[in-house]
């Protein structure tokens, strides 16, 4: 069996269901969609920056090659006497706690090296003039290579280099050596086939050395940096990281790789070892996303920026960078150091390691997980299934509230991940499907709602009052053509004298006389919520509890036939004042189970009811007109109707084409409107009837012209004579019980 309700929402359904097999598809990497992962990168962007602590970390400081220290000791490449001059002055007088140089020495120097590093470390050739004068002077006779070498071998200073892919694969410099060499590269590792090094000697007198790559996405932002690479089979830190490292006291390095396996993806690195590591969650491609403080450069108020010039000048107190992880690199425009990120368009690519340290010490670097793609494909299908699923049965209030929340539930769960748990999960794909499942479902809802809307109003308007059509269009979805079995009330209302009205009209009086009074008789009944099923001629067929259920049918068919009858005296009294005949009718009501709905055949259908009850219906309005009255009503009805009206009974009948005998009435009063005679006459009726049908008709007889004197115009009294004289001449049988039985219809 169909789900109740699926065919009509069968078209919203399925394009929701559409948009979520594309939002999985995208989500699991089989049908990638460029704009969902620029918005991806967009959403990372944004909560990184409301997430930035924009506060001073005072543990790491950039020696800042800038615009100043250019402008006083020259363009760069410096001499590297002038090198090594500035890291004895920051590892030796300054006492940092490492020092990182994001540059690399790819050529000799070039330098003689006249003088001695002994004379020079002495200082007996300072002539008491400033060290960096003396210097300038002094450069052309030294051996450059030879004291950054010597610089480099007795202090805590890491090397930069950088590493390379391209068709020649080209190799320069000389690489320090690997952190370790393991079988297999974790599987996913970024790994090179070239590289740019320092030249040999500076690599071998370094106490440690890391690469300073930095790896773009597709729109040119850095939003994350490897830590450990792969080159020749063998495994290279980062320049953070080994000045890391190096600040403190060089502790293990461990990998820990997402499984047992040989070549397993790595999940996370580990520095140090008992109590005292840190862990470095990174991607299977090795790279960690840049926690970044703030907005960067030496105003972005992350890290204290010192310039070169200060520290080769002495203008620095002794031990003022004590302790501290102290970074070399440029600011300086022209040296092309400058790289776009989430937080600036131009951000120093030196701070990018001051916030990898930063990160690293505090524990602070976010990670997208290896199981973050099941997890966006498990919210996507949930998602999808509920607003699938709940969508097409909501209001578009409901539906707006509840894509409001679970956009705001998406939102929350992603601010908690990423702030609780530093996951940064994807988010960009669930909310653009919550987004687009509710925008599509309104659209589709409103088209086809509305096309809904209209084919109801359509297939209904004649039959059904407009404020019930109305009141359906508010929920088209309870009311439908398909026959189903329904307790309803049936009316046939027939004009009577119709036969000999249309032999002494011309025919187009005559159509215009009954369109007037069928259409008088349709806005009756369609007053007290009745729908008109068909015209038969000059009768109108009309029912009460469907397409709209009323619990009242049988009250309201009652209603609606004492209003027909209340009305003709009016309009008997307008067609007399335009010389038009008057117009009188029968009724006949009928309450029971009917099957109603669209019934025909292919080429026409209609929206009606048939049924043993609608038959009865039919019957009991043909037999108004024997029994004298204007109405006859069924007794399911007149239990049914529970009104006041001055109810009379008038007979048991078994009809044409029935075999049960029915108790049949009609109303001699509406409600209010009766009075002492009636009620008296009416009880004399109820006793007199009694007496009729226990065949005590010698009783009868006299009650029955009691009841003639009473009211001698009444044609049920004198009909009741009649039988009864007929009865006393012709005895019935002992199976007569008072029902009356009619062979036509």
């Amino acid at each position: 069996m169909a789900w109740p309700g699926f065919k009509r929402h069968r078209t919203r359904m399925l394009v929701s269901t559409a948009l979520v097999l594309l939002a999985v598809l995208h989500a699991s990497g089989v049908w990638s969609l460029p704009f969902l992962h620029r918005w991806d990168e967009a959403l990372y962007d944004l909560r990184l920056r409301l997430s930035m602590p924009r506060t001073l970390d005072e543990r790491v400081v950039i020696i800042d090659i800038d615009e100043a220290s250019l402008a006083r000791q020259g363009q760069w490449p410096w001499r590297r006497a002038k090198v090594a001059a500035l890291v004895r002055e920051l590892t030796e007088r300054q006492q940092v706690a490492a020092l990182g140089l994001d540059v690399v020495f790819a050529e000799p120097d070039g330098s003689t090296g006249l003088l001695s590093l002994e004379q020079l470390a002495r200082g007996e050739l300072r002539d008491n003039r400033p060290f960096t004068d003396w210097l300038e002077r002094a450069a052309p006779s030294l051996d450059g290579d030879r004291l950054l070498a010597d610089a480099l071998g007795q202090a805590p200073v890491a090397l930069g280099y950088y590493l390379s892919s391209d068709r020649d694969a080209r190799r320069s410099g000389a690489l320090p050596a690997p952190w370790a060499q393991p079988d297999a590269l974790p599987a996913g590792l970024l790994h090179w086939d070239g590289y740019g090094g320092n030249v040999p000697a500076l690599t071998g007198a370094a106490q440690a050395a890391g690469f300073f790559n930095a790896v773009a996405d597709p729109d040119g932002t850095v939003r994350a940096v490897p830590v450990l690479a792969g080159f020749d089979g063998a495994l290279y830190e980062s320049l953070a990281l080994a000045t890391l490292r190096l600040g403190l006291g060089r502790p293990p390095l461990r990998a820990e790789p997402l499984g047992a396996a040989t070549g397993a993806p790595l999940q996370a690195l580990r520095v140090g070892d008992g109590a005292r590591q840190w862990r470095i969650p990174v991607d299977a491609r090795g790279t960690a996303l840049v926690p970044y403080r703030g907005h960067g450069g030496p105003k972005g108020g992350s890290f204290r920026y010192v310039s070169a010039l200060d520290v080769l000048e002495g203008r620095l107190a002794a031990a003022e960078l004590k302790g501290r992880w102290a970074l070399l690199g440029f600011t300086a425009p022209g040296l092309m150091d400058l790289r776009t990120t989430p937080v600036a368009e131009v951000y120093p690519g030196v701070e990018i390691h001051a916030n990898l340290i930063s990160g690293m010490l505090d524990g602070r670097i976010a990670v997208r997980p290896d199981y973050a793609v099941g997890y966006e494909v498990s919210l996507l299908l949930l998602l999808g299934a509920a607003l699938t699923l709940g969508l097409p049965w909501l209001s578009v209030g409901r539906t707006l509230a509840l894509g409001l929340g679970l956009l705001a539930a998406l939102l929350g769960l992603d601010s908690a991940l990423y702030g609780l748990g530093g996951l940064a999960m994807p988010l960009a794909t669930p909310l653009a499907l919550v987004f687009a499942m509710l925008v599509l479902d309104m659209a589709l809802g409103y088209f086809v709602e509305s096309r809904a809307k209209r084919a109801l109003a359509r297939q209904f308007a004649t039959y059904v009052p407009p404020e019930l059509v109305q009141q359906m269009l508010r929920q088209p979805e309870r009311y439908g053509m398909a026959a189903r079995s329904e307790e309803l009330t049936v009316m046939f209302c027939d004009l009577r004298g119709f036969t000999s009205l249309s032999e002494s009209m011309e025919p187009q009086a005559l159509q215009a006389l009954l369109s007037e009074v069928l259409s008088h008789l349709t806005q009756v009944i369609q007053a007290h919520h009745g729908t008109v099923d068909k015209y038969i001629g000059d009768c109108v067929m009309a029912f009460w509890g469907a397409p709209v259920a009323m619990p009242d049918h049988a009250r309201r068919a009652v209603d609606a036939a004492l209003a027909i009858l209340r009305s003709l005296p009016a309009l008997n009294a307008e067609h007399a004042r335009r010389g038009l005949p008057p117009v009188a009718v029968g009724i006949g009501l009928n309450t029971g189970v009917v099957s109603v709905g669209n019934m025909g055949s292919d080429l026409r259908r209609a929206y009606t009811v048939i049924g043993d009850a609608v038959n009865l219906a039919a019957r009991l309005e043909s037999l108004a007109g024997r029994y004298g009255v204007e109405l006859i009503a069924a007794q399911a009805t007149v239990d049914q109707a529970a009104t006041a009206c001055a109810w009379q009974e008038l007979d048991r009948v078994r009809v044409k084409g029935r075999h049960q005998a029915v108790n049949i009435h009609t109303v001699r009063a509406a409600t209010g409107e009766d009075d002492v005679a009636l009620r008296d006459e009416l009880a004399a009726w109820h006793r007199a009837l009694a007496l009729w049908r226990a065949r005590r008709f010698a009783e009868f007889e006299p009650a029955i012209q009691a009841l003639q004197a009473r009211n001698a115009n009444y044609c049920l009294y004198r009909l009741y004579a009649e039988r009864l004289a007929f009865l006393l001449r012709s005895p019935p049988g002992p199976d007569w019980d008072g029902t009356t039985a009619f062979d036509v219809k």
